[in-house]
Protein backbone atom coordinates (compact mmCIF):
# COMPACT_ATOMS: atom_id res chain seq x y z
CA UNK A 1 0.00 0.00 0.00
CA UNK A 2 1.05 3.62 -0.61
CA UNK A 3 1.27 5.55 2.67
CA UNK A 4 2.16 9.21 3.29
CA UNK A 5 3.13 10.73 6.64
CA UNK A 6 3.04 14.34 7.87
CA UNK A 7 4.84 15.19 11.10
CA UNK A 8 4.31 18.22 13.32
CA UNK A 9 6.24 19.19 16.41
CA UNK A 10 9.40 18.21 18.21
CA UNK A 11 12.36 15.93 17.58
CA UNK A 12 10.65 13.14 19.52
CA UNK A 13 7.78 13.23 17.05
CA UNK A 14 10.28 13.21 14.19
CA UNK A 15 12.01 10.21 15.74
CA UNK A 16 8.75 8.33 16.17
CA UNK A 17 7.72 9.08 12.59
CA UNK A 18 11.04 7.73 11.31
CA UNK A 19 10.50 4.58 13.37
CA UNK A 20 7.05 4.15 11.81
CA UNK A 21 8.51 4.72 8.34
CA UNK A 22 11.09 1.99 8.91
CA UNK A 23 8.41 -0.40 10.09
CA UNK A 24 6.08 0.38 7.18
CA UNK A 25 8.89 -0.30 4.73
CA UNK A 26 9.72 -3.53 6.54
CA UNK A 27 6.08 -4.58 6.14
CA UNK A 28 6.26 -3.99 2.40
CA UNK A 29 4.48 -0.65 2.08
CA UNK A 30 5.61 2.26 -0.10
CA UNK A 31 6.19 5.72 1.37
CA UNK A 32 4.77 8.65 -0.59
CA UNK A 33 5.10 12.42 -0.41
CA UNK A 34 2.17 13.87 1.52
CA UNK A 35 0.85 15.83 -1.46
CA UNK A 36 0.77 12.72 -3.67
CA UNK A 37 -2.13 10.22 -4.01
CA UNK A 38 -1.92 7.47 -1.37
CA UNK A 39 -3.98 4.70 0.16
CA UNK A 40 -3.46 6.09 3.66
CA UNK A 41 -2.33 9.32 5.28
CA UNK A 42 -0.77 9.40 8.75
CA UNK A 43 -0.62 12.70 10.64
CA UNK A 44 1.66 12.67 13.69
CA UNK A 45 0.40 15.62 15.73
CA UNK A 46 1.71 18.17 18.23
CA UNK A 47 -0.22 19.97 20.95
CA UNK A 48 2.37 22.18 22.61
CA UNK A 49 0.27 25.32 21.92
CA UNK A 50 -3.21 26.19 20.68
CA UNK A 51 -1.54 27.25 17.44
CA UNK A 52 -0.12 23.73 17.12
CA UNK A 53 -3.62 22.28 17.53
CA UNK A 54 -4.91 24.53 14.75
CA UNK A 55 -2.10 23.45 12.41
CA UNK A 56 -2.95 19.81 13.12
CA UNK A 57 -6.61 20.36 12.29
CA UNK A 58 -5.71 22.10 9.05
CA UNK A 59 -3.46 19.23 7.93
CA UNK A 60 -6.13 16.66 8.82
CA UNK A 61 -8.78 18.55 6.84
CA UNK A 62 -6.38 18.84 3.91
CA UNK A 63 -5.78 15.09 3.84
CA UNK A 64 -9.46 14.26 4.22
CA UNK A 65 -10.50 16.68 1.48
CA UNK A 66 -7.79 15.69 -1.01
CA UNK A 67 -8.35 11.93 -0.66
CA UNK A 68 -11.93 11.12 0.43
CA UNK A 69 -11.45 7.38 -0.17
CA UNK A 70 -8.12 7.05 1.63
CA UNK A 71 -7.67 6.01 5.25
CA UNK A 72 -6.75 9.01 7.40
CA UNK A 73 -4.97 7.99 10.62
CA UNK A 74 -3.96 10.47 13.31
CA UNK A 75 -1.59 9.88 16.23
CA UNK A 76 0.55 11.99 18.53
CA UNK A 77 0.00 14.49 21.31
CA UNK A 78 -3.01 16.40 19.93
CA UNK A 79 -4.83 13.13 19.28
CA UNK A 80 -3.91 12.07 22.83
CA UNK A 81 -5.30 15.17 24.55
CA UNK A 82 -8.39 15.76 22.39
CA UNK A 83 -9.34 12.56 20.51
CA UNK A 84 -12.97 13.64 20.10
CA UNK A 85 -11.96 16.81 18.25
CA UNK A 86 -9.83 14.68 15.94
CA UNK A 87 -12.60 12.11 15.42
CA UNK A 88 -15.03 14.91 14.48
CA UNK A 89 -12.81 15.78 11.50
CA UNK A 90 -13.77 12.52 9.80
CA UNK A 91 -10.62 10.63 10.78
CA UNK A 92 -10.70 6.86 10.37
CA UNK A 93 -8.15 5.96 13.04
CA UNK A 94 -7.37 8.02 16.15
CA UNK A 95 -4.48 6.93 18.36
CA UNK A 96 -2.41 8.75 20.96
CA UNK A 97 1.24 9.32 21.80
CA UNK A 98 2.14 5.67 22.45
CA UNK A 99 1.64 2.21 20.95
CA UNK A 100 3.05 3.03 17.50
CA UNK A 101 3.31 -0.57 16.31
CA UNK A 102 -0.26 -1.35 17.44
CA UNK A 103 -1.31 1.84 15.61
CA UNK A 104 0.24 0.49 12.40
CA UNK A 105 -1.44 -2.88 12.96
CA UNK A 106 -4.81 -1.15 13.22
CA UNK A 107 -4.07 0.96 10.14
CA UNK A 108 -3.43 -2.17 8.09
CA UNK A 109 -6.72 -3.68 9.28
CA UNK A 110 -8.60 -0.57 8.16
CA UNK A 111 -6.83 -0.60 4.79
CA UNK A 112 -8.12 -4.11 4.18
CA UNK A 113 -11.55 -3.60 5.78
CA UNK A 114 -12.37 -0.51 3.67
CA UNK A 115 -14.54 1.13 6.29
CA UNK A 116 -15.11 1.88 9.96
CA UNK A 117 -13.76 4.30 12.53
CA UNK A 118 -11.46 3.31 15.39
CA UNK A 119 -10.34 5.30 18.43
CA UNK A 120 -7.58 3.76 20.58
CA UNK A 121 -6.31 6.29 23.13
CA UNK A 122 -5.04 5.27 26.56
CA UNK A 123 -4.59 7.34 29.73
CA UNK A 124 -1.03 8.63 29.46
CA UNK A 125 -0.72 9.16 33.21
CA UNK A 126 -0.79 5.38 33.80
CA UNK A 127 2.11 4.58 31.47
CA UNK A 128 5.10 2.93 33.11
CA UNK A 129 6.98 1.19 30.28
CA UNK A 130 9.30 2.74 27.72
CA UNK A 131 8.13 1.98 24.19
CA UNK A 132 10.96 0.43 22.15
CA UNK A 133 11.20 1.79 18.63
CA UNK A 134 14.01 1.44 16.08
CA UNK A 135 16.52 4.29 16.16
CA UNK A 136 17.61 5.96 12.97
CA UNK A 137 17.12 8.86 10.62
CA UNK A 138 15.47 9.72 7.37
CA UNK A 139 16.91 8.10 4.26
CA UNK A 140 20.19 9.70 3.22
CA UNK A 141 20.72 11.58 6.49
CA UNK A 142 24.03 11.91 8.31
CA UNK A 143 22.43 12.42 11.70
CA UNK A 144 20.26 9.87 13.51
CA UNK A 145 18.06 10.34 16.54
CA UNK A 146 18.07 7.98 19.47
CA UNK A 147 15.12 8.43 21.81
CA UNK A 148 16.24 7.53 25.33
CA UNK A 149 13.41 9.00 27.42
CA UNK A 150 9.71 9.76 27.30
CA UNK A 151 7.38 11.67 29.60
CA UNK A 152 7.72 14.64 31.95
CA UNK A 153 6.67 15.45 35.51
CA UNK A 154 7.77 19.10 35.67
CA UNK A 155 4.25 20.47 35.10
CA UNK A 156 5.24 23.94 33.94
CA UNK A 157 2.11 26.08 34.06
CA UNK A 158 2.09 26.78 30.30
CA UNK A 159 2.64 23.18 29.20
CA UNK A 160 0.19 20.37 28.39
CA UNK A 161 2.87 17.82 27.50
CA UNK A 162 2.98 15.97 30.87
CA UNK A 163 -0.68 15.11 30.28
CA UNK A 164 -0.02 14.12 26.66
CA UNK A 165 3.06 12.00 27.38
CA UNK A 166 2.69 10.78 30.95
CA UNK A 167 5.38 10.14 33.57
CA UNK A 168 9.10 9.65 32.95
CA UNK A 169 10.14 6.38 31.27
CA UNK A 170 13.73 5.60 30.30
CA UNK A 171 15.39 3.36 27.75
CA UNK A 172 17.77 1.11 29.74
CA UNK A 173 21.44 2.04 29.35
CA UNK A 174 22.41 -1.29 27.80
CA UNK A 175 19.79 -0.92 25.08
CA UNK A 176 20.84 2.67 24.35
CA UNK A 177 24.44 1.49 23.93
CA UNK A 178 23.34 -1.31 21.62
CA UNK A 179 21.31 1.05 19.45
CA UNK A 180 24.16 3.58 19.25
CA UNK A 181 26.53 0.86 18.07
CA UNK A 182 23.99 -0.23 15.47
CA UNK A 183 23.65 3.32 14.14
CA UNK A 184 27.44 3.66 13.86
CA UNK A 185 27.59 0.36 11.96
CA UNK A 186 24.91 1.63 9.57
CA UNK A 187 27.11 4.58 8.59
CA UNK A 188 25.66 7.46 10.57
CA UNK A 189 28.26 9.97 11.72
CA UNK A 190 26.23 11.65 14.47
CA UNK A 191 23.50 10.68 16.91
CA UNK A 192 21.23 13.00 18.88
CA UNK A 193 20.09 11.73 22.27
CA UNK A 194 16.51 12.92 22.42
CA UNK A 195 13.45 12.67 24.61
CA UNK A 196 10.67 14.74 26.09
CA UNK A 197 12.90 15.65 29.07
CA UNK A 198 16.21 13.81 28.83
CA UNK A 199 17.51 15.38 32.04
CA UNK A 200 15.10 13.04 33.85
CA UNK A 201 16.61 9.95 32.21
CA UNK A 202 17.07 7.13 34.72
CA UNK A 203 14.74 8.43 37.45
CA UNK A 204 12.28 5.60 36.89
CA UNK A 205 14.97 2.90 36.65
CA UNK A 206 15.87 3.44 40.31
CA UNK A 207 19.32 1.90 39.90
CA UNK A 208 21.46 4.96 40.59
CA UNK A 209 22.16 5.67 36.92
CA UNK A 210 21.95 9.25 35.67
CA UNK A 211 22.14 11.09 32.37
CA UNK A 212 25.90 11.69 32.51
CA UNK A 213 26.47 7.95 32.94
CA UNK A 214 24.32 7.27 29.89
CA UNK A 215 26.25 9.84 27.86
CA UNK A 216 29.60 8.34 28.90
CA UNK A 217 28.46 4.84 27.96
CA UNK A 218 27.12 5.85 24.54
CA UNK A 219 30.25 7.88 23.73
CA UNK A 220 32.51 4.97 24.71
CA UNK A 221 30.47 2.38 22.83
CA UNK A 222 30.51 4.34 19.55
CA UNK A 223 33.75 6.36 19.57
CA UNK A 224 33.51 7.28 15.88
CA UNK A 225 30.01 8.69 16.30
CA UNK A 226 29.52 12.33 17.22
CA UNK A 227 27.08 12.43 20.14
CA UNK A 228 24.82 15.48 20.48
CA UNK A 229 22.43 16.14 23.34
CA UNK A 230 18.81 17.22 23.18
CA UNK A 231 17.41 19.95 25.41
CA UNK A 232 18.67 19.92 29.01
CA UNK A 233 17.08 21.18 32.21
CA UNK A 234 19.55 23.81 33.51
CA UNK A 235 19.96 22.12 36.90
CA UNK A 236 21.45 19.10 35.11
CA UNK A 237 24.57 21.14 34.46
CA UNK A 238 26.65 20.73 37.61
CA UNK A 239 30.37 20.73 38.20
CA UNK A 240 30.45 16.93 38.17
CA UNK A 241 28.40 16.77 34.98
CA UNK A 242 30.75 19.16 33.20
CA UNK A 243 33.92 17.54 34.56
CA UNK A 244 32.88 14.12 33.27
CA UNK A 245 31.37 15.36 30.01
CA UNK A 246 34.44 17.41 29.11
CA UNK A 247 36.58 14.25 28.96
CA UNK A 248 34.47 12.73 26.17
CA UNK A 249 36.15 13.47 22.82
CA UNK A 250 33.11 12.66 20.68
CA UNK A 251 30.54 14.61 22.73
CA UNK A 252 29.52 17.72 20.82
CA UNK A 253 30.01 20.86 22.94
CA UNK A 254 26.53 22.12 22.12
CA UNK A 255 24.08 22.56 24.99
CA UNK A 256 20.47 23.63 24.65
CA UNK A 257 19.27 24.93 28.02
CA UNK A 258 15.64 26.00 28.00
CA UNK A 259 15.32 29.44 29.61
CA UNK A 260 11.75 30.68 28.85
CA UNK A 261 12.33 33.88 30.87
CA UNK A 262 15.21 35.77 32.42
CA UNK A 263 12.99 37.24 35.15
CA UNK A 264 12.67 35.33 38.43
CA UNK A 265 9.08 36.43 39.05
CA UNK A 266 8.04 35.18 35.62
CA UNK A 267 9.95 31.91 36.10
CA UNK A 268 8.07 31.36 39.36
CA UNK A 269 4.70 31.87 37.62
CA UNK A 270 5.83 29.39 34.98
CA UNK A 271 6.69 26.86 37.73
CA UNK A 272 10.19 26.47 36.34
CA UNK A 273 12.51 24.71 38.79
CA UNK A 274 15.37 27.24 38.74
CA UNK A 275 15.95 30.98 39.01
CA UNK A 276 18.20 33.23 36.95
CA UNK A 277 21.12 32.79 39.36
CA UNK A 278 21.07 29.00 39.02
CA UNK A 279 20.63 29.25 35.26
CA UNK A 280 23.60 31.56 34.87
CA UNK A 281 25.70 29.21 37.00
CA UNK A 282 25.06 26.53 34.35
CA UNK A 283 26.25 28.89 31.62
CA UNK A 284 29.42 29.67 33.59
CA UNK A 285 30.17 25.99 34.18
CA UNK A 286 29.79 25.12 30.51
CA UNK A 287 32.17 27.88 29.47
CA UNK A 288 34.62 26.92 32.20
CA UNK A 289 34.88 23.27 31.13
CA UNK A 290 34.37 23.53 27.36
CA UNK A 291 36.20 25.64 24.80
CA UNK A 292 33.73 27.84 22.91
CA UNK A 293 30.60 25.73 23.46
CA UNK A 294 27.42 26.42 21.55
CA UNK A 295 24.80 27.45 24.12
CA UNK A 296 21.29 27.77 22.74
CA UNK A 297 17.92 28.34 24.36
CA UNK A 298 14.16 28.91 24.08
CA UNK A 299 12.31 32.03 25.21
CA UNK A 300 8.63 32.81 25.71
CA UNK A 301 7.58 36.47 25.54
CA UNK A 302 4.40 37.93 26.99
CA UNK A 303 3.70 35.22 29.55
CA UNK A 304 0.68 36.13 31.74
CA UNK A 305 1.60 38.87 34.16
CA UNK A 306 4.83 39.81 32.40
CA UNK A 307 5.33 43.55 32.76
CA UNK A 308 7.55 45.74 30.63
CA UNK A 309 10.05 45.82 33.49
CA UNK A 310 10.07 42.03 33.75
CA UNK A 311 10.65 41.76 30.02
CA UNK A 312 13.46 44.30 30.27
CA UNK A 313 15.08 42.10 32.93
CA UNK A 314 14.87 39.20 30.49
CA UNK A 315 16.60 41.18 27.74
CA UNK A 316 19.41 42.14 30.12
CA UNK A 317 19.79 38.51 31.17
CA UNK A 318 19.87 37.25 27.58
CA UNK A 319 22.70 39.64 26.76
CA UNK A 320 24.54 38.56 29.91
CA UNK A 321 24.30 34.89 28.89
CA UNK A 322 25.51 35.58 25.34
CA UNK A 323 23.57 32.77 23.68
CA UNK A 324 24.86 31.48 20.36
CA UNK A 325 21.30 30.99 19.03
CA UNK A 326 17.75 31.30 20.35
CA UNK A 327 14.22 30.19 19.54
CA UNK A 328 11.80 32.96 20.54
CA UNK A 329 8.03 32.48 20.77
CA UNK A 330 5.23 34.81 21.85
CA UNK A 331 3.21 33.07 24.56
CA UNK A 332 0.33 31.04 23.14
CA UNK A 333 -2.57 30.23 25.44
CA UNK A 334 -3.12 26.51 25.82
CA UNK A 335 -6.52 25.41 27.17
CA UNK A 336 -6.11 22.88 29.97
CA UNK A 337 -3.03 24.53 31.49
CA UNK A 338 -2.93 26.74 34.61
CA UNK A 339 -1.43 29.63 32.66
CA UNK A 340 -4.51 29.82 30.43
CA UNK A 341 -6.58 30.89 33.45
CA UNK A 342 -4.00 33.27 34.93
CA UNK A 343 -4.81 36.97 35.26
CA UNK A 344 -2.76 39.54 33.40
CA UNK A 345 -2.95 38.03 29.92
CA UNK A 346 -0.73 40.17 27.68
CA UNK A 347 -2.34 41.48 24.45
CA UNK A 348 -1.30 39.65 21.29
CA UNK A 349 0.24 42.76 19.76
CA UNK A 350 2.45 43.28 22.81
CA UNK A 351 3.54 39.62 22.97
CA UNK A 352 4.56 39.76 19.33
CA UNK A 353 6.31 43.12 19.72
CA UNK A 354 8.35 41.74 22.61
CA UNK A 355 9.20 38.67 20.55
CA UNK A 356 10.53 40.90 17.78
CA UNK A 357 12.69 42.79 20.26
CA UNK A 358 14.07 39.56 21.70
CA UNK A 359 14.73 38.15 18.22
CA UNK A 360 16.64 41.30 17.26
CA UNK A 361 18.89 40.89 20.30
CA UNK A 362 19.27 37.16 19.64
CA UNK A 363 20.35 37.90 16.07
CA UNK A 364 22.98 40.34 17.35
CA UNK A 365 24.37 37.77 19.77
CA UNK A 366 24.44 35.06 17.11
CA UNK A 367 26.21 37.34 14.63
CA UNK A 368 28.79 38.24 17.29
CA UNK A 369 29.45 34.57 17.99
CA UNK A 370 29.68 33.63 14.33
CA UNK A 371 32.09 36.50 13.73
CA UNK A 372 34.33 35.09 16.49
CA UNK A 373 34.67 31.87 14.47
CA UNK A 374 36.17 33.59 11.41
CA UNK A 375 39.79 32.60 10.92
CA UNK A 376 39.43 29.28 12.73
CA UNK A 377 39.61 25.82 11.21
CA UNK A 378 36.66 23.72 12.35
CA UNK A 379 35.52 20.12 11.76
CA UNK A 380 32.27 20.07 9.77
CA UNK A 381 29.96 17.13 9.16
CA UNK A 382 28.46 17.86 5.75
CA UNK A 383 24.80 17.00 5.32
CA UNK A 384 23.36 18.38 2.09
CA UNK A 385 23.90 20.61 -0.93
CA UNK A 386 21.86 23.79 -1.06
CA UNK A 387 22.03 26.68 -3.53
CA UNK A 388 25.30 25.42 -4.99
CA UNK A 389 27.12 25.02 -1.66
CA UNK A 390 27.46 22.08 0.69
CA UNK A 391 26.45 22.71 4.26
CA UNK A 392 26.84 21.03 7.61
CA UNK A 393 27.46 21.69 11.29
CA UNK A 394 30.44 22.04 13.56
CA UNK A 395 30.44 20.20 16.91
CA UNK A 396 29.20 23.39 18.62
CA UNK A 397 26.38 23.60 16.04
CA UNK A 398 27.46 26.45 13.84
CA UNK A 399 26.13 26.06 10.30
CA UNK A 400 28.96 26.10 7.75
CA UNK A 401 28.69 26.37 3.96
CA UNK A 402 31.51 25.55 1.54
CA UNK A 403 32.17 24.58 -2.07
CA UNK A 404 32.85 20.96 -2.90
CA UNK A 405 31.63 17.87 -4.65
CA UNK A 406 29.76 14.93 -3.16
CA UNK A 407 30.45 15.89 0.47
CA UNK A 408 27.44 14.11 1.94
CA UNK A 409 28.24 12.44 5.27
CA UNK A 410 31.88 13.54 5.17
CA UNK A 411 33.59 15.01 8.22
CA UNK A 412 36.14 17.55 7.01
CA UNK A 413 38.18 20.44 8.37
CA UNK A 414 37.02 23.80 7.03
CA UNK A 415 38.87 27.10 7.31
CA UNK A 416 36.28 29.76 8.14
CA UNK A 417 36.60 32.84 5.94
CA UNK A 418 33.38 34.78 6.51
CA UNK A 419 29.70 34.72 7.38
CA UNK A 420 26.44 35.31 5.58
CA UNK A 421 22.77 35.03 6.54
CA UNK A 422 23.28 33.19 9.82
CA UNK A 423 25.88 30.78 8.48
CA UNK A 424 29.65 30.60 8.30
CA UNK A 425 31.43 30.46 4.96
CA UNK A 426 34.65 28.55 4.52
CA UNK A 427 37.07 26.60 2.39
CA UNK A 428 37.78 22.91 2.86
CA UNK A 429 41.33 22.56 4.11
CA UNK A 430 41.67 18.89 3.26
CA UNK A 431 40.53 16.78 0.35
CA UNK A 432 37.68 14.34 0.90
CA UNK A 433 38.98 10.88 1.79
Amino acid sequence: MDIAIYTLGCKVNQYETQAMEQELLRRGHTLMEFDRPADAYIINTCTVTAVSDKKCRNIIRRARKSAPEAVVAVCGCYAQTDPEAVRALGVDLVSGSAGRMAFLDQLEKLLHAKGGQVITVDNAMFRRDFERLPAGGAAGRTRAMLKVEDGCVNFCTYCIIPYARGPVRSLPLEEAVEQAQKLAAEGYREVVLTGIEISSWGQDLKNGQSLIGLIESVCAAAPDLRVRLGSLEPRTVTGEFCRRAATLPNLCPHFHLSLQSGCDATLARMNRKYDSVRYYKSIQLLREYFSDPGVTTDLITGFPGETEEEFRQTLVFIEKCGFTAMHVFPYSRRPGTPADAMPGQVPKEEKEARARRAIALADELEAKWLDSQIGRTLPVLFEEEKDGLWQGHTPNYALVRAQGEDLHNRLLDVHITGMEAGALLGAISEEPG
